[in-house]
């Protein structure tokens, strides 16, 4: 777990950190999906989540296939996958991680105020993404 400001150059630093335990874990396959992914949900919670005076949270875990990551904010509104139109410069985010996913993500409630978006990425997932 690692908490992070509620501003935009967080998102970078979380996708740093992320790499560094991909590679720790001998997941550097998953790193360019997985960055991906995460920089979107933490985008979200910087532009959509932030609440004055919290922080935001990134959780990974390593499973049998792939990788689990969780950004949790204290903001209690659950993200909506948007349908943009053509010409639309907003409203992909949850696209991205849709697909880079395989619907393999969700939101949840968390224990104290606010919500967790998680996401799932695999190695086959990635392959198929390539």
């Amino acid at each position: 777990m690692k908490r992070w400001p509620a501003i935009g150059r967080a998102v970078a630093r979380a996708r740093r950190d992320l790499a560094a335990v991909l590679s720790g874990w001998d997941l550097t396959a998953l790193t360019d999906p997985a960055t991906l992914v995460l920089s979107e949900l933490m985008t979200n919670s910087v532009r959509h989540g932030r609440v004055p005076g919290r922080e935001i949270e990134t959780r990974y875990e390593r499973v049998a296939d792939g990788l689990r990551l969780e950004v949790h904010d204290a903001n209690p509104v659950w993200p909506l996958m948007g349908k943009p139109a053509e010409g639309d410069e907003a409203g992909r985010g949850l696209l991205i991680v849709d697909t880079l996913t395989r619907g393999q993500w969700g939101v949840a409630d968390r224990t104290g105020v606010g919500k967790r978006v998680w996401a799932s990425i695999t190695a086959d997932q990635d392959e198929e993404t390539a």
